[in-house]
């Protein structure tokens, strides 16, 4: 039986090729990302937007194709006949460029969540541009808003002289060029439409949730198409960062600046929610919601980038939070605490189920999260800002409660139902401890409790070397007595932990037993339940970088990047390391905010 599964898992996860679906579905990796500051919408190689919530990233879905292929709502845009595709983003920007040939032609597909020289819309704009390039090409078109897990009937009226469609509270319009004839049902709108040689089709849609609705031209449409790319290029070409990789550089950086959601200032973890992290399996989050800890290193990847605006925003956004609802996990992207867990009746990804929305890590405590904000005031403090009053005195409660709690168990940085003494919460605790000590010294937060601050740091060090070294696995373990591995382990680099040896060691066997060709599992034994994590591979870079190790740091990310050449530049969370095929959700903060980390400290290492 077990041969079987593996087989099947292995058919279900090979990718097809760019834009062509299987079984109804395309490969995660054949997936663009558009965005506008608000929501994203996901763009697939055929010419299907498969994901879009409106108004919000975290709203219900406009379009969900991507979990029900049948029934789901689609934007659809694409040949009638056969084609061929290419695709890329425009240079330094969010604004995607498919072209597609046929036998009687090609045409490119611009395709943009637009906004203005002012900023992001106050309404929701999604543009796509159709031009001839060569000979004549035929378009099918077809806009079929989603059922929400038929929690929603959609439909049409007419106002005034518009055909708006409704899907509960969210109401819009698909606006498209003269020389598109459209049918309309409750269901859908179709077209039929040709373009030739120095043609121009544009079709749209602008949409509100319980608001008025401002009806563009298609000609003004047209226009931001272009205004939203110049916006992009102009944020693109003030990114600090220099050398051979700056180009991969910003467009993990793009990725990152598309999940900061600009109405309060949050960082969600990724854009969509239960996408597998191993097909058929039952491991399908929800990750539109910001994680203090994928906050807080998006946050040192924007610092990095000199990005400050945006570091700024997203830092007193989280420390706002931690001061409303204490430290947890997690929190909705306006600021709540995130719900529960809630199954909906979609097929999901590939058949995998069940598909929950919510996310039970929101009644978890992660020690994960002392380390995460104290890094990230380090960082912030360390461009050259300072800490408010209110801030530092916020802060310096978290360390007195940090140093209380190191000692008790938790559920570690991967979420786990069983409660340890995950080795990196440890590492977690001492890194809080040992930054709220150099913060003190700076002046930056109160002194009264510094002493203590400085006596729990050293023990907790003195705990990891004595509890958490196994002298058989020559490695840090992922908890004490225990003969596991953790890839989480390499940020014991970065965070400075003072144990260079061990450290080296500890990559050496995480290489050995969690490597599987250029990618990394999360920790021993799970490689039967789900795909392999980006983020922990460019975590090894960085780490091989840091220790002096260029040569190997060098050799891994050449290997990593070719691995995942499959796109447009949009990771997901994971990938199978068999077939290379993308799992897990996307675009995946924490995926690209590693990449941006280990360029970074490899372009520093140049500098030197």
């Amino acid at each position: 039986m077990s041969g079987l599964l593996d087989a099947l898992r292995g058919k279900l996860t090979a990718p097809a090729p760019g834009g062509v679906r299987l079984d109804g579905y395309l490969a995660l990796e054949d997936y663009g990302a558009l965005g506008d500051g608000r929501s994203v919408a996901l763009s697939g190689a055929d010419g299907s937007i498969d994901w879009w919530c409106v108004p919000n990233l975290d709203s219900p879905p406009l379009f969900d194709r991507l979990l029900d292929p049948k029934e789901g709502g689609r934007f659809v845009v694409t040949p009638i006949d056969s084609f061929t595709v290419e695709r890329r983003y425009l240079p330094d920007s969010n604004v995607l460029e498919t072209v597609f040939t046929t036998a009687t032609g090609s045409a490119k597909l611009t395709e943009s969540m637009n906004s203005g020289t002012a900023g992001r819309l106050p309404w929701a704009e999604l543009a796509r541009r159709v031009d001839g390039l060569t000979g004549s090409v035929s378009f099918r078109m077809e806009m079929r808003p989603g059922r929400r897990a038929d929690g929603a009937s959609p439909y049409h009226s007419t106002i005034g002289k518009h055909a708006v469609f409704h899907v509960g509270s969210v109401l819009g319009l698909l606006l498209h060029s003269e020389g598109i004839v459209v049918s309309r049902t409750d269901e859908a709108v179709t077209a039929e439409f040709a373009v030739a040689s120095g043609q121009r089709r544009i079709v749209a849609i602008v949409a509100g949730e319980d608001e008025p609705l401002v009806v563009p031209t298609i000609d003004r449409i047209d226009e931001r198409i272009d205004t939203s790319d110049a916006e992009w290029r102009a944020w693109s070409d003030r990114v600090e960062h220099g050398g051979p990789r700056r180009a991969a550089f910003i467009r993990s950086v793009l990725a990152l600046k598309l999940l900061l959601f600009s109405p309060s200032g949050a960082i969600a973890a990724a854009a969509t929610t239960s996408l597998p992290e191993g097909i058929g399996g039952h491991k399908n989050y929800d990750y539109r919601y910001a994680w203090v800890r994928d906050a807080g290193y998006t946050i040192k990847a924007f610092l990095a980038a000199g990005a400050q605006a945006e570091a700024k925003a997203a830092f007193s956004w989280l420390l706002k939070r931690l001061a409303e609802h204490g430290a947890r996990v997690c929190y909705t992207l306006d600021g709540a605490v995130v719900p529960g867990l809630r199954e909906i009746e979609v097929p999901g990804y590939r058949r995998s189920t069940p598909v929950q929305v919510g996310n039970a890590a929101t009644d978890q405590h992660q020690h994960g999260i002392y380390g995460d904000i104290f890094e990230t005031a380090a960082r912030f403090v360390a461009c050259g800002n300072i800490l408010d009053a209110s801030s530092a005195e916020l802060l310096s409660h978290l360390a007195d409660q940090c140093a209380d709690a190191w000692r008790k168990k938790d559920a570690g940085i991967w979420e786990l139902e069983e409660s340890q003494h995950y080795t990196m919460s440890k590492v977690s605790c001492w890194q809080a401890l040992a930054r709220a000590v150099e913060l003190a010294d700076e002046g930056q937060l109160p002194t009264t409790c510094r002493e203590r601050w400085s006596r729990e740091r050293d023990r907790i060090a003195g705990w990891i070397e004595e509890h958490c070294w196994s002298e058989a696995k020559q490695a840090f373990v992922f908890y004490p007595d225990s003969d596991r591995l953790d890839a989480s382990l390499a940020l014991m680099v970065r965070f400075g932990f003072d144990s260079r040896e061990r450290l080296e060691k500890t990559l050496d066997a995480i290489d050995a037993e969690l490597g599987a060709g250029p990618y990394h599992y999360r920790y021993s034994d799970v490689a039967a339940e789900e795909g392999c994590f980006l983020a922990c591979t460019f975590w090894m870079v960085e780490a091989r970088a840091l220790l002096g190790q260029r040569d190997r740091a060098e050799q891994s990310l050449a290997a990593i990047t070719r691995a995942l050449d499959r796109g447009v530049g949009v990771m997901s969370e994971m990938a199978d390391p068999r077939s290379g095929a993308f799992l897990g959700n996307l675009p995946q903060g924490l995926s690209h905010l590693a990449h941006v980390m280990a360029l970074d400290v490899l372009a520093a290492e140049d500098e030197c």
